[in-house]
């Protein structure tokens, strides 16, 4: 999606694209499981940015830091600005 705020450390999508999105998706019968960002140099745990632009209670917002030499990744439950941290498993699988 398109970042609007045509920033190289801030993004919010754009509003028309993501409508789209969410449409199509239903239109498919599929659902939104979650949203992924990466934070070059500060923790995997969301900024109160991220927080205040949670709108989707059920998916799971990942979050990839490469502040270190060895990328951490984790995933947290945000709703109503309350944040808690969920399992995630990476699986490879081959195809």
């Amino acid at each position: 999606m398109t970042n609007t705020e045509h920033s190289p450390v801030s993004y919010f999508m754009d509003p028309s694209e993501q409508f789209r999105v969410m449409k199509d998706l239903r239109e498919r019968g599929l659902r939104m499981v979650g949203i992924y960002h990466s934070h070059p140099d500060s923790p995997a745990y969301p900024s109160s940015k991220d927080v205040s632009l949670a709108f989707y209670d059920d998916a799971v917002y990942v979050i990839i830091s490469l502040m270190d030499a060895v990328p951490s990744c984790k995933g947290f439950s945000i709703r109503e600005g309350d944040v808690k941290e969920v399992e995630i498993e990476v699986v490879e699988e081959e195809l």
